[in-house]
Order: C-alpha cells, then sequence, then structure tokens
C-alpha cells in the first residue's frame, strides 16, 4: 500500500499515533492561548489564521494517496450532505435550549459568553443586524468546519487509526477537540478578569465531545470528510442564529 506521507516527511515521521500527538501539540496548544488572548483583547484575526493552517495541514504533510485516505474526497451520495447540515443544526439548537434552560442569558450560557465576542451593538437597526448576521454565517460556515474537520476528523484522526483503530482514534480526535474548545468557553475572562465555570465547562466539553463523535459517524456515512465540514457547517449556523436572534 502506498505511504500516506509525502516523500520529505518520510524522513522524519510516520503516519502513526506519534505524528497525530506532534499535530495536537503544535496546533491546539498554540491555539488554544490565541483563543484566549483574543477574548482579552478583542481581536480575533488569529484564530483565522490558525484555522487557515489546519485546513493546509493535510496538503503539506499527505500526497493524494494519503489525503483520500483522511476522507478528502468525493461523498459517495451527495445528497447525504443535506441531511449532514440539517443533522448538526438540530445539535446546536439542542445545545442552545441546554443553556438557556440550565443558566439563562448570562455568561454561564455558553453561546451568550461566545456571542461577546461578536460585538453586536445594542439597538441596532433590523437590516444591519442581518448583515452582520450573513458575514458571520459565511465566514462562521466556511472557515472553521473546513479548518477543524480537515484537521480533527482528517490527518490527526486518521494518524492514530493507523495505530489504534477508528474507534479510538475517533475518541482521540474528539476529546483533543472538546479539550481545544475550553479556551471558547469555560476559561472565560468577564468583567475584565478571568474565571472559570467549572459546571458549564464540564457540560460545555461534554457537548463538544458528542459533536465531534457526530462529525465522525457523518463522515463515516459520506464516506468523506465533506461529511463532518457540513454538519459542523450547520452547527456553526445553528449557534449564530441562536446567538443573533434567540439571546
Amino acid at each position: 500500500m502506498d505511504n500516506e506521507l509525502r516523500i520529505f516527511w518520510n524522513r522524519y515521521f510516520s503516519f502513526n499515533w506519534k505524528l497525530g500527538l506532534v499535530l495536537i501539540l503544535i496546533i491546539c496548544v498554540p491555539r488554544f492561548l490565541l483563543v484566549l488572548t483574543a477574548n482579552e483583547t478583542g481581536n480575533y484575526s488569529s484564530i483565522g489564521l490558525m484555522m487557515i493552517i489546519s485546513a493546509l495541514i493535510p496538503f503539506i504533510l499527505l500526497n493524494r494517496h494519503g489525503r483520500k485516505q483522511i476522507g478528502i474526497k468525493k461523498p459517495k451520495k451527495i445528497q447525504i450532505l443535506a441531511y449532514a447540515l440539517i443533522a448538526g443544526l438540530v445539535f446546536s439548537f439542542i445545545l442552545h435550549l441546554l443553556g438557556t434552560g440550565l443558566y439563562d442569558h448570562t455568561y454561564e450560557n455558553w453561546y451568550a459568553y461566545i456571542g461577546k465576542s461578536y460585538n453586536i451593538p445594542e439597538g441596532i437597526p433590523a437590516q444591519a443586524k442581518q448583515t452582520m448576521f450573513a458575514i458571520m454565517v459565511i465566514t462562521g460556515m466556511t472557515f472553521s468546519p473546513i479548518g477543524e474537520e480537515f484537521f480533527f476528523r482528517g490527518i490527526v484522526h486518521g494518524s492514530f487509526a493507523a495505530s489504534i483503530g477508528l474507534k479510538k482514534a475517533s475518541i482521540v480526535d474528539s476529546s483533543a477537540f472538546a479539550l481545544t474548545h475550553i479556551s471558547h468557553f469555560g476559561l472565560v475572562f468577564v468583567n475584565d478578569k478571568w474565571d472559570f465555570y467549572s459546571g458549564p465547562a464540564l457540560i460545555w466539553v461534554m457537548s463538544m465531545f458528542l459533536v465531534s463523535i457526530l462529525f465522525f459517524q457523518i463522515k463515516r456515512t459520506t464516506d468523506s470528510i465533506w461529511g463532518a465540514v457540513f454538519c459542523h457547517s450547520g452547527f456553526n449556523l445553528g449557534m449564530i442564529y441562536c446567538i443573533f436572534y434567540l439571546l
């Protein structure tokens, strides 16, 4: 069977769990710190750059065979992508109901805290709000779904799967995804000071783990990383809608 890595990288790595661990450390740790910094400063430009880098890693490290092995290929059934989008959308609304039911509109509600970073002006005119919503939807449904899925459900999952199998690899990449998202909510910057919402953070991390498993299952169903991307896009669409119109 062809090696998944480009010839240059074969000198230094094998396509196994060690590569996956290295990738998690060099991408997730800096990203975690950059998100925390962005939450404090309000400048999120570096996060978009991290998503672009995450999306490019499979193309930098893997040859054509390797990219196909991790799912960067056409889905078996294109129409399933619509169901993937809906599945992500439904999960995001369930998470909204859970958050508002437990914590109302306080910053202990994950969507309320994440929405703080959107800087939606109070009393914004409806048309301006729609325009802002559309911009957030376009970016939210492209950058993070492609960057995170190509990285977590793509090359990280594939490298671990080569060593420990698909199911265990899914637990690893989902755990890495969930823990990375503590920087988005859980460890929070509110009223010019840092705090840790232990209870809400636990629910948030568990939710991120479960939605990651959903992304993986959709990827398996569609036999393509694009299934996970569409499901992730649906989740982000629902989250952004909830932040703009339901909080």
